[in-house]
C-alpha cells in the first residue's frame, strides 16, 4: 500500500485557482508532460508550500510497447518527480507508439505472456531510471486484442509481482469497460493485489449511441461511485483522486463531486 493521500483532485492549468482555494483537496496530480523538468507553475510552488503532495502523471511512456523504451520520456517524468519531491509516479498498462506513429491514445496491450514479457521489461527499466515508486494504472479500452491467454486481473497481478511496482486502480476505467466490453469489474477487484494499491482514480463520461465514453469532462456516475464502494470494501484505498481535463464546472459543483468521493471512503 502506498502512503496516506486523502482525497485530491487532478490539477490542470485552466482550474488552478480552484484548486488553490478549494477546501478539501489533500494532494493533487499532474501530467508530467505539460510539466517543464525545470521550473513549476506557480500555483504548484503554492500547494507544495502548503505541504500538499503532488503526483506526476505520466501519458506517454508507451511501457507496453515492443519498440525499446524511450528513456528521455522517463528521464523527464523522473525530472519532474524530483522538482515536485513525489513520493510516487504513474503512468499506464498500455502503449502509445509502434512503427513510428503515435496513436495519440491510450492502446490496450494484449493480454498474452509475451506481451507481459515485454511490460515487465520495460517496467523493470524505466523503474532503474526513476528511482522512486512506479503505479500503474488500468486503461479504459473500446476494444480488446483476441487470444488473450491471461484474465486483466492475472496480467496485472503478474506485472506487479514480478517488477514490484504499484497499482493505480482507476474505477471509472473499470465502470467503462464494464459498460463497453461486457467486463465483470467485481471479479477484477476480486483478482487485484490491492495490498500494491496506490490511489484510485475516478472520473466522469457520458453514453453516446450506446457506447459509453470516458471523457473526463462529465459529471462521475453513480455506477462508478458504486464500483469505489465495492473497492473501499475490501481495502481502504490510500487516497481517490477525481479527474477532470474539459468543460470544468463551477467550483461547487467540483466540491460537490470531492465530497461525494469522501463520503464513500469515510462511510
Amino acid at each position: 500500500m502506498g502512503e496516506h493521500l486523502g482525497v485530491g483532485i487532478g490539477w490542470r492549468s485552466e482550474i488552478d485557482l480552484t484548486v488553490e482555494r478549494m477546501l478539501g483537496v489533500d494532494f493533487v496530480e499532474v501530467v508530467a508532460e505539460n510539466i517543464h523538468r525545470d521550473h513549476l507553475p506557480e500555483s504548484l510552488r503554492v500547494l507544495r508550500a502548503r505541504g500538499l503532495p503532488v503526483l506526476p502523471h505520466a501519458v506517454s511512456l508507451s511501457l507496453g510497447g515492443a519498440e525499446p523504451l524511450d528513456t528521455d520520456r522517463v528521464e523527464h517524468l523522473a525530472a519532474v518527480a524530483d522538482l515536485l519531491d513525489a513520493p510516487l509516479v504513474s503512468d499506464h498498462v498500455c502503449f502509445v507508439r509502434a512503427g513510428g506513429l503515435d496513436s495519440g491514445h491510450l492502446m490496450p496491450v494484449p493480454r498474452t505472456r509475451d506481451a507481459l514479457e515485454v511490460l515487465v521489461a520495460n517496467v523493470t527499466e524505466a523503474r532503474s531510471i526513476l528511482g522512486r515508486p512506479l503505479a500503474l494504472e488500468n486503461i479504459a479500452a473500446l476494444l480488446e486484442w483476441p487470444n488473450a491467454e491471461l484474465t486483466e486481473a492475472r496480467f496485472l497481478r503478474e506485472l506487479v509481482e514480478r517488477t514490484d511496482c504499484l497499482l493505480l486502480v482507476d474505477v471509472a476505467n473499470m465502470w467503462a469497460n464494464a459498460k463497453n466490453l461486457d467486463a465483470d469489474p467485481v471479479a477484477l477487484l476480486d483478482g487485484l493485489p490491492l495490498e500494491r494499491l496506490a490511489y484510485v482514480h475516478v472520473a466522469g463520461g457520458m453514453e453516446v449511441d450506446g457506447v459509453y465514453h470516458d471523457t473526463h469532462a462529465h459529471a462521475v456516475p453513480q455506477g462508478v461511485l458504486d464500483l469505489l464502494g465495492e473497492l473501499c470494501d475490501r481495502v481502504r484505498p490510500p487516497g481517490v483522486l477525481l479527474e477532470r481535463d474539459d468543460h470544468y464546472p463551477a467550483d461547487t459543483v467540483l466540491a460537490d463531486e470531492l465530497a461525494a468521493i469522501r463520503a464513500v471512503v469515510d462511510r
